[in-house]
C-alpha cells in the first residue's frame, strides 16, 4: 500500500546540484551561484533585522520589496507577485494553470528540468518540444502543443542562449495559453522581455536574486504580469510566503542596482576570458549569456563524466548531466578569476 498519490510515486524529483557546506575547500564552480558578495547594503538590512521582525508575520504580499521592484524595473507594483525563489512562483503557475490531459505543460528542450517535475506532481501532461542544433525557438511545434503554460527560458539552461523578443512576441501572439519567460540570467545577458508583459496579458517574466544579486542562500524570486494573471496567483499563494528577513535584505539589494550591476560586469568579463581559455584547450563552447558556459569536452579527454569526476576528486565541482545531447558536455559556472584560472590549469594537467 503507498501513501501518496500515483502522481507522486511516479515521480522523479528534481536532483539540485552539490551543495557541500560553505566552509568547505571546494572550488565550486557547479550550480551558477554569482561568485561576488551580495551588496553592502543588503548585509546592512540583515543585521539590523530586530527581534520584533521575527516575532510577527511578515506582509503576506512583500508590498516594501514590491516597491523596490516597481522602482528598479519601472513596472507597477501591483503587477508583482512575490515567492520564495522564483521556484515557488513556477509551482504556483503550475499549480493554477495546469492539469491533466486537457491543459499540457509546454517548454523546449534541453532547459530547466524542474519545469517537468513540477508538471509530474500535478500531476499534468507534459510536452517537449526539442530545440534543433542551433537553438533556435522551435515556434510552431511550441504552439501546436496548445500548452496551458509554456515555459521558455531566456537566457537558457543548460545552454546559455538568449530569445529573441520577436520570437517571443510571435509565441505570445499565438498563443491560448500563459507564457512565461523565465529570465533568472537576465543580468548577465542583453536583454528582457519586460516590454512584452505591457503587451500581452498572457504572459509573465520571472526574476530570482538568486544569481545576479549574490541571494541564493535568500530564497527570493518573483514574478510580472497583468493584474489578470498576479490576481488569480494570489488565490494559491501560501499566506506567508515569504519571511520578514528576505522581504528586508531583498529590498535593500533590490534598491542597490550599482552593485548588482558591477557585479555582473565582472561576470561578463571572466566569462570571455573562460571561453577562450577553454576554447585553448579543445572544449567546445558556443557563447553563453548567462554567468556559465555549455563546454563540449575535447577527443583527448575520457569523456565529459569522466573528466567531471577527476575535477570532483580534485575538489572542482562543476555540474555534468547524463542525458542524450548533453552527456559529452560539462555546464560549468563562471568564477571568480582564480577560481577559473585553477580551473583551467587543472584541465591542462587531466587533458
Amino acid at each position: 500500500m503507498s501513501y501518496f498519490r500515483t502522481a507522486i510515486a511516479n515521480t522523479t524529483g528534481y536532483i539540485p546540484g552539490e551543495q557541500p557546506k560553505p566552509d568547505t575547500p571546494i572550488t565550486k564552480l557547479n550550480t551558477n551561484e554569482n561568485p561576488y558578495p551580495p551588496s553592502p547594503q543588503a548585509i546592512a538590512a540583515l543585521a539590523a533585522i530586530s527581534g520584533e521582525h521575527l516575532r510577527r508575520y511578515p506582509d503576506p504580499y512583500a508590498r516594501e520589496f514590491c516597491q523596490a521592484v516597481s522602482a528598479a524595473l519601472d513596472v507597477p507594483a501591483d503587477w508583482i507577485i512575490v515567492g520564495n525563489g522564483s521556484d515557488d512562483v513556477l509551482n504556483l503557475l503550475v499549480r493554477s494553470c495546469a492539469e491533466g490531459d486537457e491543459r499540457p505543460v509546454v517548454y523546449p528542450m534541453p532547459t530547466y528540468v524542474l519545469y517537468r517535475t513540477l508538471a509530474s506532481v500535478q500531476p499534468a501532461k507534459i510536452i517537449e518540444v526539442p530545440y534543433p542544433d542551433t537553438f533556435q525557438l522551435p515556434i510552431d511545434g511550441l504552439i501546436a502543443a496548445k500548452g496551458a503554460i509554456t515555459f521558455i527560458a531566456s537566457p537558457n539552461s543548460p545552454s546559455g542562449h538568449e530569445v529573441p523578443l520577436d520570437d517571443l512576441r510571435i509565441l505570445a501572439e499565438r498563443s491560448a495559453g500563459v507564457i512565461v519567460v523565465d529570465e533568472a540570467y537576465v543580468d548577465f545577458g542583453s536583454r528582457s522581455a519586460l516590454p512584452l508583459v505591457q503587451e500581452f496579458d498572457n504572459v509573465m517574466v520571472l526574476r530570482t536574486l538568486s544569481k545576479g544579486y549574490s541571494l541564493a542562500g535568500l530564497r527570493l524570486g518573483f514574478g510580472v504580469g497583468q493584474p489578470n494573471l498576479i490576481q488569480e496567483l494570489f488565490k494559491v499563494k501560501d499566506s506567508y510566503n515569504i519571511d520578514a528577513v528576505a522581504i528586508a535584505v531583498g529590498t535593500a539589494a533590490m534598491r542597490d542596482q550599482a552593485h548588482k550591476n558591477a557585479c555582473a560586469e565582472k561576470v561578463k568579463r571572466s566569462r570571455t576570458q573562460l571561453t577562450t581559455d577553454l576554447t585553448n584547450l579543445g572544449f567546445t563552447v558556443p557563447p553563453s549569456s548567462a554567468n556559465f558556459l555549455l563546454a563540449t569536452v575535447p577527443p583527448s579527454a575520457a569523456g565529459a563524466e569522466g573528466l567531471y569526476l577527476a575535477l570532483k576528486e580534485r575538489n572542482i565541482l562543476v555540474r555534468y548531466f547524463k542525458q542524450p545531447g548533453l552527456d559529452d558536455k560539462l555546464r560549468i559556472t563562471v568564477g571568480t578569476d582564480e577560481q577559473n584560472q585553477k580551473l583551467i590549469d587543472t584541465l591542462k594537467t587531466l587533458l
